[in-house]
């Protein structure tokens, strides 16, 4: 099932947050299970899954991470398990990043990551926010997998994070 398709919302590596709330409720009102408690059980069992489904797509949809891996999957440029391959230099700011975070408070370190993340975005905002429906450009859709990994990249970093945080308090 295409998401995108469920919700009636455009394939885009962004959705609109206000809509994607109208359609959901719209969707839930429409299909919830309790609606079909009268139904038979092939309706329930029907309804149970558009159901799971609808809620899916909402989490993904409410994460804009998510719903740019989500993009990327049904556009046929990443796979589940995919291995990519992050470019050296971004590898050497983040080997460098790390060593600098460990100096730091947590707090810091969340802010120098932030901040990080920002330079990221500014870079790809364009794309995400001029992209067109069904547009296939290679080098954009090459670009947003780029940024997608290095945010991956990034949020490991920060889950860790707290971790080297009480490490390094200890010594």
């Amino acid at each position: 099932m295409n998401y995108f398709e469920l919700f009636d919302m455009p394939m885009a590596p962004t959705v609109n947050k206000a809509l994607l709330a109208e359609k959901y409720f719209a969707l839930q009102k429409n299909s919830h299970p309790d609606f079909f408690s009268q139904a038979t059980e092939a309706e329930q069992e029907e309804a149970l899954d558009l159901s799971a489904d609808i809620n899916k797509a909402f989490t993904i949809f409410r994460d804009d991470q998510k719903t740019i891996e989500y993009f990327l999957q049904v556009m046929g440029h990443i796979a589940a398990d995919e291995k990519y391959e992050l470019d050296p230099a971004f590898l050497m700011e983040m080997m460098e990043m790390n060593e600098t975070l460990m100096e730091v408070d947590e707090a810091e370190a969340r802010k120098r990551v932030a901040d990080y993340e920002a330079t990221l975005y500014d870079e790809i905002s364009p794309i995400l926010k001029d992209y067109q429906a069904g547009e296939q450009d290679a080098g954009k859709m090459e670009l947003l997998k780029g940024y997608y990994y290095k945010k991956k990249y990034l949020r490991r970093i920060l889950d860790r994070l707290a971790d080297w945080c009480n490490i390094a308090s200890r010594f």
